[in-house]
């Protein structure tokens, strides 16, 4: 059996009432020590700024313009250029006000401007707070507080809501810069609380006349200030100094040198997921410290697939969800197909996932099925397609599976927070072992599990199970201005991440569930709720599931928001009519639903206890309207359990009629 990962230190029993805990894993490249760390690479400035002396001429931003109300093909900047901006807005900065430490906000989606502004404070010392671009004024008002920010760069849809009587912080700003420019009204309403506004046009002119030398960071300076949306109460701010993301960027490059396959200056990232998020800043950062480009999507989610076809990646990144829909949208065309050619890609699909779990690569598992079936996946999603990443949550293993089949890519999990500079754990190219796990310890990170006992879960027993505890080089400083939950969360050097892993035999992490996620049935069973989550998820009819259950019941009932397109084309077959809201009170579609859970459950071989038994339809998504989900659209369960408590009663009361 291949082994992923070095056990450095033994387990221990707990005692005097501690937790036992599991041994400690590190990467195969750090069993003996941590590698010594790039001494030209210091911080996060020396990343971008030698990658511009090395590629001046590579291509380095990408965005679409929209002409006549249509999205245009993709234009770009290359390093030299994006250099010269950023050194003119870092002297605007200066020219401002802003002095070495000062707090600098961006706000607004992915574009240009965003990275321009942040490489800006790095070449000034400054700290960069993103403010994520789905948050609402109270938390943006919040966090403008808390990290007392001076100034901040905003895309226009945002202007009208930090000027908001909500968020009246935004009147301790010097100055904000609109990434394109202010209406009068939203000039004036500026001037009105004295904030000086400025387009993105007149803010590179005050930089132009008004030039600064560079005041670069040192690596213990804080980079950035990450603000994570709880699932209650206020955000936390996570502290991450530069030192900390340029070891992030040395651990990748070796990690990647394990590997055949390297990341080059030609490689393309399109990037969708929010910079305001770890995984998508870290992956930038990566790219950019190898010269390579980053093309930004034009800001429409459903026509991803439209920025796909232009820019061809060679790299994507997403969390789930992302790839739950492609999945989706190749079966459905599956579906399609008349059955003769459907039974062909069944065979192909089985007889190259026959290689590949023999131990062959997967784009030498069957070139054949790759040329007549599998290179018209590949072609959706672009055509150069190399790698994808999934992380936020854990993948299913049958989107996984099919993914590594189908796309003609390496497709590979990982594991992480923004506390720890992106991921904990990463899995490896082509080791189907690795299949629905997220991977071994990164280069500079150290891994074990803690006892959870009032879970039953102990790291000793055999599976290893436990708490997700880490220590390392690219872990973060302090949530910053919160000593108190800074202790509670860093327990004997040891980072407690909440989540419930497991160690596999060959060294690999396997996410089981949250902490606070795990619920305890009436019969005395412990049920993972995300990882059924994860499992409902993929049944066609459902958009998303929130899956509930307590103590005092012994079943689990759940509410799923239901696929409109698919439940429209039940209600078509069926002989239904009505508006989607309609078909969503509907009986008969709550017993369809039912069913195709339960096939679901049985096709992935989920206990008895694990199944559904009752369902509420929602025609409406979990949204933020409502405050059921945080920015990151992690579920917030507490307001979901208020938010349908009538509902869930009347449901759980029918279940008891119906059993007795």
């Amino acid at each position: 059996m291949k082994i992923f990962a070095a056990q450095v230190e033994d387990g221990k029993e707990g005692k005097d009432g501690n937790p036992s805990v599991g041994p400690v894993y590190r990467s195969l490249i750090s069993r003996n020590d941590f590698p010594q760390p790039d001494p030209d690479m210091n911080t996060a400035w020396d990343l971008f700024s030698t990658s511009v002396k090395k590629y001046p001429g590579n291509k380095m931003l990408g965005w679409r313009k929209f002409v006549d109300g249509k999205v245009g093909p993709y234009v770009w900047k290359t390093y030299k250029e994006v250099y010269e901006e950023v050194l003119q807005v870092g002297s605007a900065l200066r020219a401002s006000g802003a002095k070495p430490g000062c707090r600098v906000g961006i706000y607004g989606s992915n574009c240009p401007q965003w990275l321009v502004a942040m490489e800006a404070c790095g070449s000034q010392s400054l700290v960069c707070v993103p403010l994520y671009d789905t948050l609402g004024p109270g938390a943006v008002n919040f966090i403008i507080e808390h990290a007392e920010v001076d100034f901040v760069f905003i895309q226009d849809k945002k202007v009208k809501e930090l000027l908001n009587p909500d968020c009246p912080c935004a009147s301790q700003l010097k100055a904000i810069v609109c990434f394109t420019s202010f209406t009068e009204e939203e000039k004036d309403k500026a001037l009105q609380i004295q904030i000086k506004p400025y387009s993105w046009e007149e803010f590179q002119h005050l930089g132009k006349e008004n030039p600064s030398e560079i005041v670069p960071p040192q690596p213990f300076n804080i980079c950035t200030i990450m603000y994570t949306s709880g699932t209650s109460g206020d955000p936390k701010g996570v502290v991450l100094t530069h030192e900390t993301i340029a070891l992030f960027v040395r651990g990748m490059d070796l990690f990647m040198d394990q590997f055949e396959d390297k990341m080059t200056p030609d490689d393309v990232y399109l990037s969708f997921l929010p910079l305001a998020h770890i995984l998508d800043r870290m992956i930038e950062e990566y790219f950019l410290s190898k010269g390579a480009s980053v093309g930004y999507y034009h800001g429409d989610l459903n026509a991803l697939r439209d920025d796909l076809t232009e820019l061809k990646p060679t790299f994507l990144a997403g969390v789930p969800r992302v790839f739950e829909k492609i999945h989706e949208g190749i079966k459905k065309a599956l579906d399609e197909l008349n059955p003769v050619r459907r039974k062909i890609f069944d065979v192909l699909y089985k007889y190259k996932l026959s290689w590949m779990n023999k131990g062959y690569k997967q784009k030498y598992a069957s070139l054949l099925a790759d040329l007549l079936a599998f290179r018209k996946v590949k072609a959706k999603l672009g055509g150069r397609l190399r790698l994808i990443v999934s992380g936020g949550a854990p993948l299913s293993v049958e989107v996984e599976e099919f993914l590594r089949v189908t796309a003609c890519a390496f497709v590979l999990q990982g594991y992480g927070l923004t506390e720890t500079c992106g991921p904990v754990t990463i899995s490896f190219p082509d080791e189907m072992c690795m299949l629905g796990a997220v991977g071994s310890p990164n280069t500079y990170m150290e891994l074990r599990l803690e006892e959870v006992p009032e879970m039953g879960y102990n790291p000793l027993d055999n599976p290893s199970r436990g708490e997700i505890c880490v220590r390392g080089k690219t872990l973060f400083a302090e949530y910053y201005k919160n000593p108190e939950l800074t202790r509670e969360s860093m327990k004997d050097g040891w980072f407690h991440t909440g989540d419930i892993g497991e160690i596999l035999p060959n060294g690999v992490l396997k996410i089981i569930d949250r902490r606070k996620n795990l619920i305890k049935l009436s019969q005395g069973e412990y049920v993972a709720i995300e990882y059924l989550e994860n499992v409902y998820g993929i049944t066609p009819i459902v958009e998303d599931i929130w899956v509930y259950g307590n103590s005092f019941k012994s079943m689990l009932i759940a509410v799923v928001v239901i696929h409109e397109e698919n439940a429209k084309q039940w209600a078509y077959v069926n002989g239904h009519t009505g508006s989607f809201p309609e078909l969503c009170s509907l009986d008969q579609l709550k017993e369809y639903v039912l069913a195709e859970l339960k096939s679901t459950a049985e096709r992935n071989k989920l206990r008895g206890f694990e199944y559904v038994k009752g369902v509420i339809l929602d025609s409406r998504p979990f949204d933020m309207e409502r405050d059921l989900v945080t920015a990151t659209l992690k579920k917030k369960r507490n307001k979901l359990l208020n938010y349908y408590q009538v509902e869930i009663d009347e449901l759980y009361k029918k279940l008891a009629v119906r059993r007795a």
